[in-house]
């Protein structure tokens, strides 16, 4: 069958969940606030960065510095180019998929493209990168990934949506796409036709079975 893959970027390609938030971490302990890295990964996986400050701001009665989100970008960046690794057998499973591929991430697109490269997975995707920035949406509405899959050139019963994070596995399974779920953390989701898995070492026969 003639599929298009959409993977989402942070934690399902590379494994940056956890540095973008030390990022956090750091910016908020220069304002007397102590977060945990391991907990904001699970409590705010695939949400909008200002969403995510947003929340954080309001639980810890914060004003942020107007310079608080560039310095954070700063941070993240370099530790994606000192740190950053891909997500354990992705690369194995790309190479294993020979069908057109589009990374779909709330990210901006210079964060998406230094992931890639750092990683050594730009190659796969042909420069086929949609980022919420740009498209204007961000998950879990379904938009991101049907303006994606029409982007592509394919219809939504045609696309595979793959993705670590609840909002985005909400948003693939609302546009109507096979969603694959990387339930590192062993999560429960109510939507019956999405599959779990935890090892991308499955992703190729998932994706053909």
């Amino acid at each position: 069958m003639n599929q298009c893959l959409l993977f989402d970027n942070d934690g399902t390609l590379v494994d940056s969940e956890r540095l973008c938030n030390i990022g956090l971490v750091v910016k908020f302990k220069e304002l007397g606030i102590k977060l945990d890295a391991d907990e904001l990964v699970i409590r705010f996986r695939g949400w909008k960065l200002a969403s995510i400050l947003d929340t954080l701001s309001i639980e810890y009665a914060l004003v942020l510095p107007d310079d608080f989100v560039a310095s954070y970008r700063a941070i993240v960046t370099y530790l994606f180019e000192t740190e950053l690794k891909p997500v354990d057998h992705i690369e194995e499973a790309l190479k294993n998929l020979s069908q057109p591929k589009a990374v779909v991430s709330s990210g901006p697109v210079h964060k998406i493209n230094q992931a890639l490269r750092v990683c050594g997975l730009t190659k796969y995707f042909e420069g086929n990168i949609y980022s919420s920035y740009e498209v204007k949406i961000w998950k879990p509405d379904p938009g991101i990934f049907l303006y994606a899959a029409n982007s592509m050139g394919f219809k939504p019963e045609s696309c595979v949506v793959i993705d670590d994070g609840p909002v985005g596995v909400e948003a693939g399974y609302k546009a109507g796409m096979k969603t694959l779920f990387f339930n590192r953390f062993n999560e429960a989701l109510d939507y019956p036709s999405v599959v779990s898995f935890s090892s991308m070492k499955e992703l190729p026969k998932l994706i053909h079975s």
